[in-house]
């Protein structure tokens, strides 16, 4: 059996003390005693810790490093913005070390830490779909390390973003379905922590109110962004007393589950209810009807996303924060045209 590589995580919890605390321990910080500088390297010869510390195996000051956390690296959203973020970064002579936090807050949490131990310069990251606390990013301001995010973000007062415009996007998905035929138009919406959410019911509301329909609270449902989430969102969302002739979905995995959903019912799509999604997915061309959907410049967030970081890397003024918001482009196909 191979043997678990020891991580700087393993060593602070058997020391118990901060993943940070033994970072700077194996580096001679002077904010560390000596006598913890030597217990943390004691540890670290005993567990045959090996160093991925760039700075302390290659001696430079400047790793030329930056850590990019994405929720999901199987999804082809993230994997289009992690290649814009990667493209630029090697342009500037820097590369990327990709993290996932597997829509998980602790994984998340870990991530973070883990690359400031290995002494990115900075972060790049989406939110997890759990993430209410985002204290753990008080570590990078602490340690002077610039953080970005994309898509998913928080605290924008104090760190930069770059994200679509959707609550506008949102809005011109409702006109759309209002002016293919739709009248009873629901939404499946994600979790209501999430910046996305919040923009995209905003927008959804506004479009039922510049077309003069009227808002059903039964027909919004949150629901967290997997399979099983989308299921149990469509099953509550049939179950109202006024069954909706549409379905805006959040994303297009949620509305892959709901198309599924609804032809095991029996119902015809577009024919009984149109259904949209929200990002277009590789797969939103390929389904059956193909999906009508919201297309984010994604290459171009993440070259965006890695300009700005890379600006604050070398600027004086490293947190100031600017926040980007991109144009969406309204995807038409089949799977929403009631009337044509």
């Amino acid at each position: 059996m191979a043997r678990k590589t020891v991580s700087l995580k393993d060593l602070a919890q058997e020391l118990n003390v901060s993943v940070s605390t033994v970072s700077r321990a194996l580096k001679n910080h002077p904010d560390i005693s000596q006598e913890v500088i030597d217990k943390v390297k004691a540890l670290a010869k005993e567990r045959n810790y090996r160093s991925a510390n760039f700075a302390e195996t290659t001696h430079l000051t400047s790793t030329k490093a930056i850590g990019v956390i994405v929720p999901n690296l199987e999804r082809s959203f993230y994997s289009s913005i992690i290649s814009g973020i990667e493209n630029y970064a090697k342009r500037k002579g820097y590369f990327i070390i990709i993290a996932n936090s597997r829509e998980s807050y602790d994984k998340e949490k870990e991530c973070v830490e883990n690359l400031i131990g290995l002494n990115v310069e900075g972060l790049i990251m989406c939110l997890s779909q759990e993430t209410q606390d985002n204290s753990h990013f008080d570590l990078a301001r602490s340690k002077d390390i610039p953080v970005v995010f994309f898509d998913r973000v928080c605290r924008t007062n104090e760190f930069s973003s770059v994200v679509a415009n959707n609550s506008e996007a949102a809005k011109d998905l409702t006109n759309h379905l209002y002016q293919t035929g739709s009248r009873r138009i629901a939404h499946i919406a994600g979790p209501k922590k999430l910046s996305i959410t919040r923009d995209r019911v905003s927008g959804y509301l506004s479009g039922l109110q510049e077309n003069d329909l009227k808002y059903n609270e039964e027909h919004l449902v949150y629901s967290d962004l997997t399979p099983v989430g989308a299921k149990k969102a469509i099953d509550k969302l049939m179950k109202s007393a006024e069954t909706p002739d549409a379905i805006f979905c959040v994303n297009d995995t949620v509305a892959y589950v709901v198309m599924k959903e609804l032809k095991e019912r029996g119902y015809k799509i577009p024919q009984d209810i149109a259904v949209t999604g929200f990002n277009n997915e590789l797969h939103s061309d390929f389904v059956e009807p193909t999906l009508t959907t919201v297309s984010h410049p994604t290459f171009e967030m993440g070259e965006e996303t890695a300009r700005l970081l890379i600006r604050q890397l070398q600027s004086e003024h490293k947190h100031s924060p600017r926040q980007i918001v991109m144009k969406t482009e309204l995807v038409i196909r089949e799977s929403s045209i009631k009337n044509m």
